[in-house]
């Protein structure tokens, strides 16, 4: 989809990589200027961040949350390796001290916080697993982090939403705009405006000061990094930006599976080895994963212990590996029964299906 087009054939994940031609180069140094001016400062006010200790701590992580293997990703995906899906050319720099976050529109008391007061109320922790919209079958645009702030229905509450309002336009700093459903906001779980993840204030690149992070759905309808403004209204009145570009307006997570070792196009030794990888449905939970050899029998592969339904599981199955050229299939099943599905649809509209796959040579 080119933007403003249908949504195939278009890469979410490419939007800024090109910048029209003729831009007039004259001016790029002094705007770099301000930029690394401007990115020094903020850095400097995140690094000063006195983060409150969590009301509600999350559950500690079970011992056997990851399983350890060589290859896999980790339970905890560090910040520093966590994806990114950007609509900015350039990643908005936000004091703290500048930043409010406007509540209004289908509200009976417009609110208005600043990151002070944000600070002050009662921070929640809790281990949530993103994923963009855009990732492929077996892609890598997922990661599971801890985080820390304040309950979004806990805020939303203090405006006093009207009955009839179903969608929380969110505003970035940079003009992006995300429409989240209401009742997935109030409905007991963990959606926050987020301060902090994996211990330490939020990085400039995903979000600080605040950003929203919201469990179970895609990261384009929940997950709205520098946070400044949320439009109660409705999805018959307001679009978001991905929804006139061909993305759905509602985004529930689909339940998926990821191979991550071994490796697509890798070479083995025979004999026994290890298959494993990651399978997610947040909000809902993973209750087993299968896996299978060149259209075989599934096999049950063992599962990783998680602290709730939020975050991805680690699993693993032991495979007695034989000379030649074989494809090992994954697939998994939520906690509500449903086995993903075997067929192949591209990310847009509303995310990818499809088991992975991988094909490995076996001497």
């Amino acid at each position: 989809m080119r933007a403003g087009g249908g949504a195939a054939g278009f890469d979410r994940r490419r939007l800024l990589t090109g910048v029209a031609g003729g831009v007039v180069v004259a001016g790029v140094g002094v705007v770099l200027g301000r930029q690394l001016g401007g990115r020094q400062a903020v850095d400097a006010a995140r690094v000063g961040v006195a983060l409150p200790r969590p009301a509600v701590p999350a559950k500690a992580v079970p011992a056997g949350a990851d399983l350890r293997i060589g290859g896999l990703s980790p339970f905890v995906t560090p910040n520093r390796d966590f994806y990114r899906v950007d609509t900015a050319l350039v990643v908005p720099q936000v004091d703290p001290a500048d930043w409010t976050l406007r509540i209004h529109g289908m509200v009976d008391r417009p609110v208005e916080l600043t990151y002070a007061d944000l600070l002050k109320l009662p921070l929640t922790e809790a281990d949530v697993t993103l994923t963009c919209v855009s990732n492929e079958v077996g892609g890598p645009y997922i990661g599971n982090a801890r985080w820390l702030g304040a309950r979004m229905a806990d805020v939303l509450r203090r405006a006093g939403l009207r009955a009839d309002a179903d969608m929380l336009l969110s505003t970035s700093a940079d003009g992006f705009t995300c429409g989240t459903p209401v009742d997935v906001v109030m409905d007991g779980r963990d959606a926050l405006f987020a301060v902090a993840m994996n211990g330490e204030a939020l990085p400039v690149d995903h979000g600080f000061p605040v950003r929203q992070v919201v469990p179970g759905l895609y990261g384009y309808v929940s997950a709205t990094k520098w946070v400044v403004d949320i439009k109660v209204t409705r999805f018959d009145r307001d679009e978001a930006y991905w929804t006139p570009r061909g993305w759905s307006a509602k985004g529930p997570i689909k339940t998926q599976s990821r191979i991550d070792v071994p490796k697509d196009g890798g070479s083995l030794k025979a004999g026994d080895t290890t298959i494993a990888g990651v399978a997610w449905a947040q909000h809902t939970g993973v209750d087993a994963v299968e896996v299978r050899v060149d259209g075989g029998q599934w096999r049950q592969a063992r599962l990783a212990e998680v602290p709730g339904p939020d975050t991805w599981r680690q699993w693993a199955i032991d495979w007695a590996a034989t000379p030649g050229r074989h494809t090992i299939e994954v697939r998994a099943t939520d906690a509500a029964g449903r086995t993903q599905t075997d067929r192949r649809a591209a990310p847009a509209p509303d995310g990818a299906t499809g088991w992975h796959s991988v094909t490995v040579s076996v001497a």
